[in-house]
């Protein structure tokens, strides 16, 4: 057992996550490589050392550039807005310090591309926070579809919903300002990298993008909102199947909708994140009488359960996932061998969208570009 010194750009609501969850690895998954908490950066010097004392890092460092060149700090962590990742993966990667990114990759397709090449580049582990497709049930469908459980896919449709900004009284914040905090930016990123990670490529598609709310209260006012609300596409995959995709903030009702069907020539899937920890799957075995779908609650016979839990049906959580991702990036850094999902998954992901706002442009279908770069 070692330790590798651990320094984390951001102390907010991920960066708290990520925080607990690097404390956690190591007595969860009896990891060999064990993180040390070492230097924090966060939009201050003194929001620094106060999370340093919070969430038990040795120090907080003034700023992130601190934090990244420090000898000590072995790997790190990004978790802060994501117009600051670029320069912050860059900076790490030209150390030859392995990078865990949150999604989405960068501010821009042209961001996401650079840190590809620069993480390729460096030849080190790196890896971006696509946290919802590792819990133990999308695992299991994974391993579901890979399987041929419900026989040849015919259709996917996905959606990632909730309601923060469904009250157009709520007040103007930093997610209704600039493309990239838009819903496009903020949600979209989660369950088009799920779209990918079941089905494969997208190859063509055709968005709607919009606006519901053009203003919201200030402090001085209505203030203008200049992002999306809420989008969906059609889209044909590389082995020729349907989807669609929707994506909103203003979905009332909706507090954690990360949810998909998916139907078969053999049966279908169904799984929603409100209920994280069950599947429905349906066969078409037997009499049509009796046939429905059956709920498969989530236990050690799945994925990444048994660390956290050994009773069947008592469930994971939102935490857990963090610590799985943080579990998956110390093996990369200590064996070497690839981690899923790398930079590249999130470029795959900036391609979509980008490809989307084309889209919803000029109100045309558009192919999805595969460039590597």
């Amino acid at each position: 057992m070692r330790e590798i010194g651990i320094g984390l750009i951001g102390g907010g609501y991920m960066g708290k996550a990520h925080a607990v969850a690097l404390a956690a690895v190591g007595a969860v998954f009896d990891t060999p490589l064990r993180p040390r908490l070492e230097r924090i950066a966060a939009s201050t010097p003194d929001s620094a050392e106060r999370h340093a004392r919070t969430f038990g890092f040795r120090r907080g460092a003034p700023d992130w550039r601190a934090a990244v060149d420090d000898p000590r700090v072995e790997a790190v962590v990004i978790a802060s807005p994501q117009e600051t990742h670029r320069a912050i993966a860059e900076a790490a990667f030209a150390l030859g310090k392995p990078v865990f990114c949150e999604k989405p990759l960068g501010a821009s397709l042209a961001d996401a591309r650079a840190m590809v090449a620069a993480a390729e580049a460096a030849g080190v582990a790196n890896m971006i926070g696509f946290n919802y497709i590792r819990t133990p049930a999308t695992q299991f469908v994974r391993q579901m579809l890979a399987e041929g459980a419900i026989g040849e896919v015919t259709w996917f449709r996905g959606e990632h919903t909730e309601d923060f900004l469904a009250d157009p009284a709520t007040p103007h914040n930093w997610r209704c300002a600039g493309r990239a905090n838009g819903c496009m930016g903020d949600l979209a990123p989660h369950m088009i990298n799920c779209a990918l990670a079941l089905m494969g490529d997208v190859t063509e598609l055709s968005a709607r993008i919009e606006m519901a709310h053009a203003t919201r209260p200030g402090a001085d006012g209505p203030q203008a909102v200049d992002n999306d609300d809420h989008g969906q596409m059609m889209l044909r995959f590389a082995s020729g199947t349907m989807g669609h995709l929707y994506f909103s903030r203003i979905a009332t009702g909706r507090k954690m909708g990360y949810a998909y069907e998916i139907h078969g020539t053999k049966g279908a899937i169904r799984f929603d994140g409100e209920d994280q920890n069950a599947v429905w799957l349906y066969r078409m075995d037997g009499p049509e009488a009796t046939r429905g779908f059956t709920k498969i609650l989530t236990g050690p016979a799945h994925p990444d359960y048994l660390p956290f839990c050994q009773g069947p049906g008592h469930g994971t959580g939102y935490q857990d996932q963090i610590i799985i991702e943080a579990r998956d990036f110390l093996q990369a850094i200590e064996t070497g061998a690839p981690v899923w999902p790398p930079f590249r998954e999130g470029l795959r992901v900036a391609q979509v969208i980008d490809t989307a706002f084309a889209s919803a442009a000029d109100g045309r279908w558009h192919p999805v570009s595969t460039e590597q770069h």
